[in-house]
């Protein structure tokens, strides 16, 4: 007797959505509409005669069908995935691909890429910088590099570095904050945040005793990079992330307006199962931490 699959395609759609709990993230990840994903997943629930997920004023929720077939389906396109990848390749040049943010990637990794290739010159490297959280081996990442406050179970972890916060400005703009004693009054700036990373600031403020204190102003901007940016065009105070910010430290384009503060947060690489098995993914992690060694200034 043939076994009884239900359409392929609306899977994809119905696992996304359930790991993002999201029809709007499902389709920004897979490509394609929202309305393209409800009408797919619409579908999938025709053709089961089982209601997947509530559609409530409140956003969406797995049923308790939809929270077990999830399981099922992801467990499936997991080993789908691996069983593609061992497939003989078709390519004769080894590669790798790797997901991280798009500050990290810009700010870190990109500037020192040219050594990894100089030592690994026939390596193909694919750098993904989108706004999702990738899934192993789903996605077809070899890496993931991701900020958390510890590690997470499943495929390999290994910290690299945790980030230390310090309020930061131009030269000019912390001139304009000092008082008589010759230190920054945050008091009388303009706070720049980023509503993804809000809570560093209010770390930092509770660490350093000033939860209290009301800042002259606030602006806020969608991106770690156009914070730091602002800051430099004499805008405001940006918390700043070590080690991204070290060039404009070290160039004096940003200082310091307060103390620095060790964060919870920490950088790690995530590695899918048998990357070191793979001499070109083995160097790669190599290389990435010996980097990692020799770049992070105190």
């Amino acid at each position: 007797m043939p076994l009884r699959l239900p359409p392929l395609s609306p899977l994809r759609f119905f696992e996304a959505a359930g790991r993002l709990q999201s029809f709007r993230l499902a389709a920004a990840e897979l490509k394609v509409t929202p309305s393209a994903v409800s009408h797919g997943i619409a579908g999938l629930e025709e053709y089961l005669g089982v209601q997947l997920f509530d559609r409530g004023p409140r956003g969406l929720s797995l049923t308790p069908a939809g929270a077990d077939y999830l399981a099922y389906v992801s467990e499936a396109l997991a080993v789908l995935a691996v069983g593609t990848r061992r497939l003989p390749a078709p390519r004769a040049r080894p590669g790798l691909s790797l997901t991280c943010a798009p500050t990290f990637a810009s700010r870190w990794l990109v500037p020192r890429l040219a050594a990894f290739r100089a030592r690994w010159p026939d390596v193909d490297v694919s750098l993904d910088t989108s706004p999702r959280q990738a899934g192993f081996p789903t996605d077809g990442f070899d890496f993931a590099i991701r900020m958390s406050r510890t590690a997470a179970a499943g495929p390999a972890w290994t910290r690299l570095f945790a980030e230390r916060l310090v309020p930061l400005c131009s030269p000019a703009y912390r001139d304009s904050l000092c008082g008589p004693g010759g230190d920054a009054d945050l008091r009388r700036a303009v706070l720049i945040h980023v509503p993804a990373a809000s809570e560093e600031w209010q770390d930092w403020l509770q660490a350093t005793g000033l939860e209290n204190m009301e800042p002259a102003g606030t602006m806020r901007v969608d991106r770690l990079d156009l914070a730091f940016e602002a800051a430099v065009a004499g805008l405001g105070v940006a918390l700043g992330r070590r080690p991204l910010v070290d060039d404009e430290i070290a160039a004096g384009t940003l200082v310091a307006a307060g103390p620095t503060i060790d964060a919870e947060t920490a950088y790690w690489l995530v590695a899918r199962d048998g990357a070191d098995q793979e001499p070109a993914l083995a160097g790669f992690r190599l290389w990435l931490l010996d980097e990692m060694s020799g770049s992070v200034r105190t």
